[in-house]
């Protein structure tokens, strides 16, 4: 990255034609890659679970299935920050794609010929898992290194969550009609190919390594666990990091995974069934495409400030549901919501980018993703039998006032609501960086 006193431009500025970003060469060969990848991986969780129905299995075997890739990236998910930093970010996420377009073959081969069984389906999405746990990561590392002007960094990290939005609309459509005509394997064969794509633009990109494995620091004899103390010690000392990490995983423990399990249910009981709920989460993604169109060319002065503000609209759809109010609220609620989490994800990310040195990025970036996710599956867990105790409306009004509080506490803290694009770090940061390091610092 460019020196800490670089100014960048906080004003809204006239659109062009096209964000000037896709002008460069290698930022505009990885957005290729990744977003025809994420259309790909959007596709193939429904076609797992039609696989595992369709060879006999049940709620508990699709469980089963979710959990088999959803615990390897948690597991992994550090290690792939350590691993990042020490060989750099495009050939860890190159080796990632490369072996999940090889996983998602194989599975599309045996559920063709008919031979998947339920422990091969296991250890085929465990290994996908395995792959995203690494992936993960090494993108926020690699973002910062494809753009030569840091000023295009947010329109940057807009355009991939506008691709992510994209991905998650269209997505499970296509995998739902190809699955009804050719059967899962046909999708499973279309995300093998996406990932090769992904994988070719990857091994295009001539971005040079950045930090430690542009200082040839992933040969060295040091320990990964002393890398993760380097990493560690670059995430807490930034007040502003670890509390909105608490906050996203508080979040998702209080307010997201008791909506993803409440939600379905209230829809089944009192709004309609499963097409309103797939109206909800549809208009969800829809909000997150206008919300990521709203982003682009805009520079807001105190980025997290505004991205904080933004997480208020996530406490809207709970409330609705909890309120008992009719479809449209729910669906308008969702559409806000899914607005300010691409104004947040893209804001975050910049900052994120802006204000860590690119020699801890992936680590810290890995410790920011485990922070986010880890309680995530305990609050799945506990939703159901919280909601039998106390009711589902209590249990989904609890995540909704918790949100709007947290956000205002949040912003209450001085790090984050003073957190700008420019100048030198202040009182509310103490910077703390491996001194091993300080060569490779980009």
């Amino acid at each position: 990255m460019t020196g800490e006193t670089e100014r960048f431009p906080a004003r809204r500025r006239r659109l062009p034609g096209r964000p000037a970003v896709l002008g460069e060469r290698d930022f505009r060969w990885f957005f290729v890659g990744y977003a025809t990848s994420l259309v790909g991986s959007s596709m193939a969780p429904v076609a797992v679970a039609f696989a595992v129905l369709g060879g006999g299995g049940g709620g508990t075997e699709l469980g089963w299935v979710m959990a088999a890739r959803i615990l390897p990236i948690v597991l992994v998910m550090l290690f792939g920050g350590v691993v990042a930093d020490r060989l750099g970010s495009r050939r860890v996420m190159l080796a990632a794609d490369v072996l999940r377009c090889g996983v998602q073959g194989v599975f599309a081969v045996l559920l063709l010929t008919g031979h998947a069984r339920l422990w091969a389906m296991v250890v085929l999405v465990a290994v996908w898992g395995l792959g995203e746990g690494v992936f993960l990561p090494s993108l926020g590392a690699l973002v910062p290194a494809l753009v030569r002007r840091e000023e295009r960094l947010p329109d940057a990290n807009t355009l991939l969550g506008l691709a992510r939005s994209v991905s998650t609309v269209a997505g499970p459509a296509l995998a739902g009609v190809i699955t009804a005509g050719y059967g899962p394997g046909a999708v499973l064969v279309i995300d093998a190919v996406t990932y090769g794509v992904g994988a070719l633009a990857l091994a295009r990109l001539s971005v040079a390594p950045r930090g430690a494995a542009a200082a040839g620091e992933g040969d060295r004899g040091d320990s990964m666990l002393a890398d993760l103390r380097d990493g560690w010690s670059a995430f807490r000392s930034r007040r502003w990091l670890w509390v909105t990490t608490v906050q996203m995983g508080l979040f998702n423990l209080l307010v997201w995974a008791p909506f993803l399990v409440l939600g379905p249910l209230t829809a089944q009981r009192e709004l309609g069934g499963a097409r309103a709920w797939g109206l909800v989460m549809g208009v969800y993604g829809v909000g997150a495409v206008l919300g990521g169109l709203l982003m682009l060319g805009r520079r807001p002065g105190r980025p997290l400030a505004v991205a904080t503000v933004a997480t208020l609209g996530w406490a809207l759809p709970s409330a609705s549901l909890a309120a008992g109010l009719p479809l449209g609220w729910t669906v308008a609620a969702a559409l806000v919501a899914g607005s300010g989490a691409a104004v947040c994800g893209s804001l975050y990310e910049s900052t994120l980018q802006r204000w860590v040195p690119a020699e801890v990025l992936a680590r810290v970036t890995a410790f920011g993703g485990l922070g986010a996710f880890v309680l995530g599956p305990l609050g799945l867990a506990a939703a159901g039998p919280l909601a039998d105790r106390v009711g589902v409306a209590a249990v989904l009004a609890f995540g909704a006032g918790w949100q709007l509080l947290a956000a205002a506490a949040v912003l209450a803290v001085r790090a984050v609501r003073s957190r700008g694009w420019a100048g030198e770090p202040g009182v509310d940061e103490e910077v703390v960086e491996p001194a091993r390091s300080a060569a490779g610092a980009g």
